[in-house]
């Protein structure tokens, strides 16, 4: 069976026009399947998703530089994001999958290239068998190279973790608002502990995936709980589109995501410090 297209080739035009610099900071490159294989054991394999039609999505809305993360398919085998860096002409930088016993050596080679942090994943299903403990003794370790932790929690886990995390030697980036429950507002229990964890400098969040927490078709509630959370933390937010949206309900449309980012972040001066500055200060674009 041809795996599904996750995403719009033909996204409509932003009417929002995005400041000099603007940084996608959430996206994943899948393929080409040919030169950079899935791994084995994937729980999903996508329809290719390259870097050339990334570029291509860029130049459409308007954005200049840009985070990749890499994907689960792909596994531990980082080479299709470090392909894409080296093509992006120091726009783009990187955030590795890797096992908790990769060697120093691996790490300062993928600092070296353009990876600024290292990703994991946190869910209950299919596998409980993550290792927190072993998480926040690793962040240890990336602190000579300049690296930080980016989380992803499934719905819930957010209360269950907050603690052990916040004992990370590095900061620490929270992928798409912990996927709280957008249709419960600040009640969430979830944006709860989310809005406390904050409250602590070493934490930064991703106000991406209005569309995967929201349950309203304008995506309003999630686009509710992204402006609480850049208006509380305006120094410490950055957005993405999450493209190509895998493991996704429905198939996003990208002009629309930008769009939101006028509810989002409605003073351009609060939209400049979300797109620019605060991509630039954390990630060091240019190597800054």
């Amino acid at each position: 069976m041809q795996p599904t297209l996750t995403y719009d080739p033909h996204p409509s035009a932003p009417q929002l026009r995005l400041p000099p610099g603007a940084c996608d900071a959430h996206v994943h490159v899948f393929g080409p399947a040919a030169r950079f294989p899935f791994a084995d054991g994937r729980s999903f394999t996508p329809a290719d998703a390259p870097k050339e039609a990334l570029f291509a999505l860029h130049r459409h809305l308007g954005i200049e530089r840009c985070v990749i993360v890499q994907s689960l398919c792909h596994g531990h085998d980082n080479r299709v994001v470090e392909d894409a860096i080296a093509a992006g002409g120091g726009n783009y930088l990187g955030v590795a999958l890797l096992p908790l016993d990769v060697a120093d050596e691996e790490l300062a080679r993928l600092a070296s290239v353009g990876f600024r942090g290292v990703r994991f994943n946190f869910a209950r299903n299919p596998a409980a068998d993550f290792d927190v403990e072993g998480v926040v003794a690793f962040s240890r370790r990336l602190e000579p190279f300049g690296m930080h932790l980016q989380l992803h929690f499934e719905r819930g886990l957010i209360r269950e973790l907050a603690s052990p995390i916040a004992r990370s030697a590095v900061p620490v980036v929270i992928d798409h608002m912990a996927r709280v429950d957008a249709s419960a507002g600040a009640a969430d229990p979830d944006f709860i502990a989310l809005h406390a964890l904050m409250q602590d400098p070493l934490f930064r969040v991703k106000v991406s995936g209005v569309d995967r927490i929201s349950r309203a078709t304008d995506y309003a509630d999630g686009v509710a709980i992204a402006q609480r959370l850049v208006r509380d933390f305006p120094e410490r937010c950055f957005w993405g589109t999450d493209w190509p949206h895998p493991l996704h309900d429905h198939v996003p449309d990208d002009g629309v995501l930008v769009d939101a980012l006028s509810r989002i972040a409605p003073e351009p001066d609060v939209r400049e410090r979300l797109l620019v500055r605060n991509p630039q200060d954390f990630y060091r674009f240019g190597g800054r």
